[in-house]
């Protein structure tokens, strides 16, 4: 395995455990803070509902737009994204 495979392989492995991170604290964080805001105002679960399903949301929509704009620059690298091109003579 050649060195620039290597370094591909680990920074996929390093992006993977960014985002398990993300997914798992975020909401864990906006938990907290809706938990903090409930104690404060007396009311019970309303606002660690509400923030965690934000935070939720906010991830989902993160995610999937992300994943669109990986995909155009994989799709633009493509074989068929070229079909129809000319090519270096």
């Amino acid at each position: 395995m050649e060195l620039r495979d290597r370094r591909e392989m680990y920074r996929g492995f390093g992006d993977g455990l960014a985002r398990a991170f993300e997914i798992a604290l975020t909401p864990a964080i906006f938990g907290a803070g809706g938990w903090a805001l409930d104690r404060w105002l007396g009311t019970t679960p309303l606002f660690i509902i509400v923030t965690v399903l934000t935070a939720v949301v906010g991830l989902a929509v993160r995610a999937y737009y992300t994943y669109l704009a990986e995909m155009a620059v994989h799709d633009a690298d493509a074989p068929w994204s070229r079909a129809g091109k000319p090519g270096p003579a």
